[in-house]
């Protein structure tokens, strides 16, 4: 690392800004470039503060839109996205962007993505050690394995396992595995087509195993608490306990259900199984049993057996999305599936039902539903008439606006889910009335752990992450496969590159039940290899050269942004994902409290839309190569921030559908399509609304930096504003006052500055370092404006403008709006940019006043005001007070028996 040189021999400190990188669509519109106008204003105002600043910018190039135009147009997606690459670098250098030329590549780079193929080999050959809380390298399991001081699951000697049973057994620790993963139903985020249920073996990541790190090393962060928040409930966390309910009529069939509430156990008086559990196809009877009510029989219209019922309500419910299927309000619906479950508290039988309320992916895919406390259950049972049991005491104000009582639940109007005692929860084994719910759920958990019913357990809404893709257009993964499963290749055969195609549809079959095959499956030449792999024979290596198929899935687009920060660092290095020395240089600083930062990236900007899923893939990588020592932070990002989204009007016409925005006129406050009426309203810019603005339009029409300026200006940083073109012209009209100020091409005259005129300067001087500093931009935009019309004033008054306010102030406005202060500062005599310019800095001795108003109190209610010279005594202030008519009027005649000066704040006469 080439440190500059700073005052007094030390080095400059480091920081490393950073906005998300694009996607690099076809046409990119004004709201993709404010992050990135945010990014370079931070990067240029750190970098003359004193900084040695990175700044670098790449594309996140991987991805199914490419690959749609693709199939549609023929046109290879490679061409595709580096054409688009070449108009975006296009539009960022006309912007002004200051990023680093030299660190710019695409995720689509084989230089690049043989790293992101390597990374995927320190995951695949590392397992977590829940001892140690880290990732290890698999050969140190192997290690414990043999010698061992690791046990295998039957007792066996690790050397007494065949070589598929060692394989086997090393496999099911790594942290990517292959699992076999049904797809759900319902229709595609993009292209809406319609999504089927096929079991695939796809590649996982075992980023569960990070779950309690990824939420514990969020409080290191400097990120707003919506964004913890929003992490901290994808993870979800839940702490609660394991039931256990046994199916009548099944002997060691039972169902778990993992409840954050057991204390109200005993107020379970049905389950419900997710349609898609297991658990279904087992339980379900031949025929209703007996004295079951008609309402289970006829929930269909007809009388039939409890099988079928069950089959056609799967049926329906698979027609559902799981957000359909969770959605407020909707009517709940389910059947009964003819069996029944014993309640281990109360020990009675209940009914197990399947209804769609209830996913699979969440927790065990069953619950135990206690109608009296959960609104959800509540629901259910007044449908299906089901009892309804309160095991919580709601509070005398709860009951008595309702007029009912604690101890009858079936009349209640609604579920209490306050606070509360316990009651009516006692068996011979365990009471639970009187407790409060934290030492209620305390004791009925050690109950079920010692009745061997349950345990006391920690369950996420976190699952591992689905790591395959069946498209061409992503890294191919460096995996072959043998008759027995899936091998790693070694480093030394990176990168695994794409092959040429031209057909990138999956390859499909006549038969409906057959699993389409990814594109990559068509490239026969490539998918078939011959390879020598050293290693042991147990793991498919150590056998001669041999046949071998590739990995036909690819990897998501996740995986190119997941760590693309690092790369940056070093983007030549073909022996290194980075150099460690350069890697722990820029990792060095401090948090805004001035600990130790433990993220690498100093400033991370960018969209909230990004607040989940690539936050926490990013973390998760991050930890895996800090685990392993390729990292030397256990995060990634320091600070966050979010800028707000710029929205437009989009216009509807009477069918609903949106109409062209830049075909829209308006004429007596309506607005017109095509001479018909349509209704206006805002949302995000994009195809979707057809209210896309280009940034070329604005260059065209007002310059790069008015775009800036007033992408800046219109709000605070993290709000969102709707873009009105007709404002940008005051933000237009600034930049060619401050030029006409500034420009005298006729006179070419210097003058000095009235003090009136450095107050004003050193004010926004001191104003604009602080908003710049805490990203208030728009507020420093404003004290520019400030600034700039009073310096028209003293033009106006004086002819030209003086040069010890010009210089800094053009300082000022150059991290916002680049080019005209680049512009500037060459007329004024200054043949180098001015980059790397000190920030002006403000003189103390111009940021106080001269005089100060005071108000005057006789017998402590105000009666005037007078003006005192700035740091004047108590007695000058009486001086002066006494002085003034009004005041001197009103102290004739009366005895004033004391004077309190508080100086430069109030003077008051206590008079009798």
């Amino acid at each position: 690392v080439d440190n500059d040189p700073a005052p007094g021999g030390a080095t400059l400190p480091k920081s490393y800004v950073l906005e998300m990188l694009p996607y690099p669509s076809g046409e990119p519109h004004i709201g993709h470039l404010k992050v990135y106008s945010v990014g370079d204003a931070i990067a240029h105002f750190r970098r003359r503060r004193g900084s040695k600043v990175l700044h670098p910018m790449g594309y996140d190039a991987f991805g199914l839109p490419a690959e749609q135009f693709a199939v549609q147009t023929g046109t290879h997606p490679r061409v595709t996205t580096e054409a688009n690459i070449a108009n975006m670098k296009r539009q960022m250098r006309a912007l002004g962007l200051g990023h680093d030329p030299r660190r710019g590549p695409a995720t689509t780079d084989v230089d690049y993505y043989r790293w992101t193929q390597w990374i995927f080999l320190q995951i695949y050959n590392s397992w977590y050690d829940t001892d140690a809380d880290r990732a290890r390298p698999i050969a140190e399991l192997v290690g414990e394995l043999e010698s061992g001081k690791r046990p295998t699951a039957d007792g066996r000697a690790f050397a007494a396992l065949s070589g598929l049973e060692q394989r086997r057994l090393v496999d099911s620790y790594r942290s990517a595995y292959i699992n076999e993963e049904v797809t759900a139903d319902g229709r595609s985020d993009r292209g809406n087509f319609p999504v089927y249920k096929r079991p695939l073996k796809q590649w996982m990541m075992r980023i569960t195993a990070y779950a309690d790190r990824l939420l514990a090393d969020l409080d290191g962060l400097d990120w707003s608490e919506s964004i913890k928040l929003m992490q901290r409930n994808w993870i979800g966390r839940s702490t609660g306990a394991l039931a256990r309910f046994a199916v009548v009529g099944h002997s060691g069939v039972d169902i778990e259900v993992f409840t954050t509430r057991p204390d109200t156990l005993f107020g379970a008086t049905y389950m419900v199984l997710a349609p898609e559990h297991p658990l279904v196809d087992v339980i379900v009877p031949s025929t209703w049993p007996e004295g079951t009510l008609a309402v289970w029989k006829g929930i269909f219209g007809e009388d039939v057996d409890p099988g079928a019922a069950v089959a056609k309500y799967r049926e329906f419910a698979a027609a559902k999305s799981e957000l359909e299927r969770q959605a407020e309000g909707r009517e709940k619906t389910g059947v009964f599936t003819g069996a029944f479950a014993i309640n281990p508290t109360t020990r009675r039988p209940i009914p197990v039902f399947v209804a769609d309320y209830v996913l699979m992916g969440y927790g065990t895919g069953a619950i135990m539903a206690v109608p009296a406390h959960d609104e959800r259950d509540f629901e259910f049972a007044h449908e299906f008439e089901l009892p309804i049991v309160g095991v919580i005491r709601p509070t005398d104000e709860w009951l008595a606006e309702r007029g009912v009582l604690a101890g009858d639940a079936g009349t209640w109007p609604e579920s209490y889910v306050g606070d509360g005692v316990a009651m009516g929860s006692a068996n011979d084994g365990v009471s639970l009335d009187g407790l409060r719910v934290d030492d209620a759920k305390r004791v009925i958990g050690e109950w079920l752990e010692r009745e061997g019913l349950g345990e006391p357990t920690v369950t996420y809404k976190l699952r591992d992450w689905l790591f395959s893709r069946q498209r061409y257009w992503g890294e191919p993964f460096p995996i072959v496969y043998d008759e027995e499963g899936p091998i790693a290749l070694p480093e030394s055969l990176l990168p695994v590159e794409l092959p040429e195609m031209t057909n990138f549809e999956p390859t499909t079959s006549d038969d409906p039940d057959a699993l389409p095959e990814p594109p990559l499956a068509r490239a026969a030449d490539w998918v078939e290899v011959e390879l020598e792999l050293p290693g042991p024979a147990w793991a498919g290596h150590g056998e001669g050269r041999r046949a071998y198929l590739r990995e036909t899935n690819t990897m998501p687009q996740w995986a190119g942004s997941c760590w693309y920060y690092l790369r940056y660092l070093d983007p030549t290095n073909e022996d290194r994902m980075v150099d460690p020395t350069v890697e722990r240089e820029w990792a060095q600083g401090t948090r805004l409290d001035g600990s130790p930062k433990v993220g690498l990236v100093d400033l991370y900007v960018g969209g909230v839309e990004h607040a989940v899923l690539h936050l926490l893939y990013a973390r998760f990588w991050h930890k895996v190569l800090f685990d392993l020592g390729h990292v030397s932070t256990v995060e990634p990002f320091q600070r966050l921030v979010n800028q707000g989204m710029i929205q437009a009007a989009a216009y509807v016409d009477e069918r609903g559908v949106y109409v062209e925005a830049s075909e829209v006129v308006e004429r007596n406050g309506a607005f017109l399509y095509e001479g018909a009426p349509v209704t206006r309203e805002f949302g995000k810019m994009g195809k979707s609304l057809k209210n896309m603005l280009t940034p070329d339009d604005i260059f065209r029409d007002y310059g790069a930096d008015t775009m800036r300026l007033y992408e800046m200006y219109t709000g605070p940083l993290d709000a969102s504003r709707p873009w009105n073109t007709t404002d940008i012209i005051g933000v237009h009209r600034f930049l060619q006052r401050l030029w006409r100020n500034v420009v005298d091409e006729e006179t070419g005259l210097v003058r000095v500055a009235d003090d009136e005129t450095r107050r004003v300067l050193h004010r926004t001087i001191a104003s604009v370092r602080d908003d710049m500093a805490s990203l208030s931009f728009n507020t420093a935009i404003a004290r520019l404006f400030e600034c700039n019309n009073h310096l028209t004033q003293v033009v106006a008054r004086d002819g030209a403008a003086p040069r010890e306010v010009v210089l800094p102030l053009v300082l000022l406005v150059a991290p916002l709006a680049p080019h005209v202060a680049e512009e500037l500062w060459s007329r004024l005599g200054h043949p180098d940019t001015l980059t790397y310019e000190p920030f002006p800095r403000a003189d103390p001795k111009w940021l106080t006043d001269d005089t100060v108003e005071v108000p005057v109190q006789i017998n402590g209610k105000v009666r005037g005001r007078i003006t005192v010279p700035s740091g004047a005594d108590a007695a000058e202030h009486e001086r002066i007070a006494r002085a003034d008519p009004r005041i001197a009027a009103l102290l004739e005649g009366v005895e004033v028996r004391k004077v309190i000066v508080v100086p430069g704040r109030t003077i008051n006469f206590v008079v009798a």
